[in-house]
């Protein structure tokens, strides 16, 4: 016999619509982007919002196949009861929704300075269980783990609740066509409040969403890289170092800082072309690629910006760091062994190099360009292998 009053039934009618508008919602703001990270942040504000999902923190661990791991990719909450208390209260004075939330990430920046997110962005787990722990377990499994209270205490070993001392937790994994490519956190440590049958069903639901989402960023990214990429070298191409110079000059602009680039182009290389072909010289490009990765540093970005000339973008660099690491490119080069390189006079490969740095040569990108290539064409002028700016 029914025993469900029309009230219960219309209450309950309620919740599912209530859901199911949340649902939408959420689907909707993934789809006003293909960036990952913003793809992230959009997911997890949606687990956390007192307007979305409501947890007070969440996580988001994805599958790096290559090193067989799963990998801390974002992690949004406040950093300790009085935070969280903080913003609550703000949230709840403002009356802030969830699109206001997720634009705000744009803005703002704050994850910069999030101590939870920062501790989740150095968990490296493996992908088998017994070192993977809960977070492998789920992946492996393809079902949600609900650790409750009374059960923590049995998984004293496991890495991840050693990190963030959690009091009860929810798992669910990520999937997209099929296949899991990570996993998701949600708890509760600041209010208490015990995750329920209907908080980890609603959170599978969306899971399913944002693992589809995810995949589509990650396939987007890919497509992006790949068309950013000269297929030579695996340096960024041309197009990619327009398109990134202009965007670094206006923010060092913006943040007054200095922004420097070298320009290289090989020394005599078209007499080695002349002779002995193009596919021999496309040897030695490839060969300078890897140098160039090598003598730059680990934050500077590496262009070939076309035949045989190259660039190097140095942020937060000025002249005088520049022309060290352009320094130590010209004798890297100079210093190494190619293929037939008596062909070169002196019966060596060299390179000339140019700078130009923002502000103090140029305050545009065009300006500044034209600087580095003023510089690199001295360079030339002078007797090549040398560095000038």
């Amino acid at each position: 016999m029914d025993t469900d009053s029309p009230q219960d039934a219309q209450e309950e009618l309620q919740k599912v619509r209530g859901e199911l508008s949340l649902l939408y919602e959420i689907s909707n703001a993934m789809r006003t982007t293909l960036k990952l990270d913003e793809i992230l942040y959009i997911i997890l504000t949606a687990v956390t919002a007192h307007v979305g999902l409501g947890f007070n923190r969440a996580m988001l661990f994805l599958v790096n196949e290559k090193d067989g791991i799963l990998e801390g990719k974002m992690g949004i909450g406040p950093d300790s009861g009085e935070e969280a208390n903080r913003i609550w209260t703000y949230l709840e004075k403002e009356k802030t929704n969830l699109d206001n939330l997720i634009s705000n990430y744009k803005v703002s920046g704050h994850l910069a300075h999030s101590q939870f997110d920062h501790i989740v962005k150095g968990i490296r787990l493996p992908l088998k269980e017994e070192e993977g722990g809960i977070l492998a377990m789920t992946l492996l499994d393809g079902m949600p783990l609900h650790i409750t209270q009374e059960t923590i205490h049995t998984r004293k070993q496991d890495t991840l609740i050693n990190i963030l001392r959690p009091e009860e937790f929810v798992t669910v994994p990520l999937k997209a066509k099929d296949k899991i490519i990570g996993v998701l956190f949600a708890d509760n440590p600041y209010t208490h409040k015990p995750i329920t049958k209907d908080n980890i069903r609603i959170l599978t639901m969306f899971a399913n969403q944002a693992g589809l989402a995810i995949e589509n960023s990650k396939l987007y990214e890919q497509t992006l890289i790949k068309s950013h990429t000269d297929s030579l070298t695996s340096l960024w191409n041309h197009g990619y170092f327009q398109s990134r110079l202009q965007e670094e000059v206006s923010l060092a602009q913006k943040n007054k800082q200095n922004l420097s680039i070298i320009m290289a182009d090989l020394d005599n290389f078209k007499v080695y072309n002349d002779t002995l072909g193009h596919q021999e010289g496309d040897q030695i490009l490839i060969q300078i690629a890897r140098i160039l990765n090598s003598s730059a540093r680990k934050q500077d970005t590496i262009y070939r910006y076309g035949g045989e000339e190259f660039a190097v973008l140095l942020l937060q660099t000025t002249k005088q760091e520049a022309c060290v690491i352009a320094e130590k490119i010209r004798i890297s080069i100079e210093q190494s062994d190619f293929r037939r390189q008596e062909i070169f006079p002196n019966r060596k490969l060299t390179i000339s190099l140019g700078i130009a740095t923002c502000p103090d040569d140029a305050a545009s990108k065009d300006s500044l360009l034209e600087h580095a290539d003023k510089a690199l064409y001295s360079a030339k002028h002078q007797g090549k292998n040398r560095v000038c700016g």
